[in-house]
């Protein structure tokens, strides 16, 4: 479920960040850099659907999208 492993990946990085130094200043950089990624990436992906997208297909775009990005970030964040 994308809720849960969202919540998984919010308290690693909260647990890496808390721990401050090199590491923690690393991940919220990455962590920023991110987010405005994939925001962009995102609003493409949407665009390139078109206005005749219906709202169940840009939801399930939208999920889809995050659930790579956030995948992808639990796995690393778990070694």
């Amino acid at each position: 479920m994308l809720g849960v492993e969202v919540s998984s990946v919010i308290t690693a990085r909260v647990l890496k960040i808390a721990a401050g130094g090199e590491t923690a200043q690393r991940e919220f950089e990455l962590m920023i850099a991110e987010k405005a990624e994939a925001g962009a990436q995102l609003q493409a992906k949407l665009a390139k659907l078109g206005p005749q997208a219906s709202p169940a297909t840009a939801l399930k775009t939208t999920l889809r999208h995050y659930r790579r990005k956030v995948t992808a970030n639990r796995v690393r964040l778990s070694r």
